[in-house]
């Protein structure tokens, strides 16, 4: 078993030593693509993402993605960092860096945020005990994304994070993330509760259910997805929500990791309404209670 130990970044190219200056920030603004921007706008609301995850997302091929993010590096628009493992590293965790980081305060009219406090947000993300919960739920998201790439008229059209998603609901109900998933004409929206194993099933999981009750009958009354480690702990779940009863307008759904996997992965025939045997394609979940089309 591999043990993380402390993170680490690049040394002499550091992106939190680049002078900041308004000149700076136009002349790189200038130089970005609009595949560049649109990686800024995701890390600014989801965070942190792995290379592989940004191959998903924005390149397609490894190699290109390699090169792209580390010349973003070197100018300073991200930064990124890793752990050591034995043997070897781990894939670069990528996240805005200073340049970066300002150029979206200037498209919000804000100041831009000191390189250093840009950096120490890195290494907090490094250090934070939700990071392997963050980059497993920015993971789902990515899957759909390289789903979505080849096939005409299929679309990962929304993903909220989970601050935004709370602030839509009032934070009446507590997602992981929410998601809108277009194929052709029909669109799902959907809550997502992303499962580590963590949590205890019945007064964790369950218990979740009361606060979406608060949506049912409401705009907001999406179905919600349960994504599960293991297919043991999917049935557990199915076992344990028989049991505490459905919650009317409600649809609840899961899948595991072991069996998405092997199967066409989020986007795939892998979810299983609870009080139903068979699984259906995320395109192929109905809208539950008073849901109504995603306005976000």
């Amino acid at each position: 078993m591999t043990t993380p130990h402390a993170p680490f970044a690049a040394g002499r190219d550091d992106p939190s030593r680049i002078r900041l200056t308004p000149a700076t920030v136009t002349t790189e603004l200038a130089r970005l693509t609009d595949r560049d921007q649109w990686i800024l706008a995701l890390l600014d609301e989801h965070k942190v993402f792995t290379t592989e995850q940004l191959t998903e997302v924005a390149f397609g091929a490894l190699g290109r993605a390699r090169n792209r993010l580390n010349t973003l590096h070197q100018r300073g628009v991200l930064d990124r960092f890793r752990h050591l493992v034995r043997p070897g590293s781990q894939s670069w965790r990528w996240t805005l860096g200073p340049v970066g980081a300002a150029i979206l305060a200037a498209g919000r009219d804000e100041s831009p945020p000191r390189p250093g406090s840009v950096r120490e947000a890195t290494m907090r993300l490094a250090a934070s005990p939700q990071l392997a919960h963050r980059l497993g739920l920015n993971g789902f998201f990515t899957a759909l994304y390289a789903h979505a790439r080849h096939r005409q008229g299929v679309e990962l059209a929304g993903w909220w994070s989970e601050a935004r998603a709370r602030r839509a609901t009032g934070d009446l109900a507590r997602p992981d993330a929410a998601g809108l998933w277009q194929v052709g004409d029909r669109k799902v929206a959907f809550w997502l509760e992303y499962d580590r194993g963590t949590e205890p099933v019945r007064s964790r999981l369950v218990g979740k259910l009361d606060d979406y009750a608060n949506l049912a009958g409401t705009k907001w009354a999406f179905p919600l997805l349960f994504w599960l480690p293991t297919a043991a702990r999917e049935s557990h779940l199915h076992t344990a929500l028989a049991s505490a009863g459905r919650v009317q307008g409600l649809l609840v759904a899961t899948t595991c990791a072991e069996f998405a996997q092997a199967h066409g992965g989020p986007a795939g025939p892998v979810w299983q309404p609870v009080g139903r045997t068979t699984r259906r394609k995320l395109a192929d979940l109905p809208a539950s209670g008073g849901g109504q089309s995603w306005d976000g």
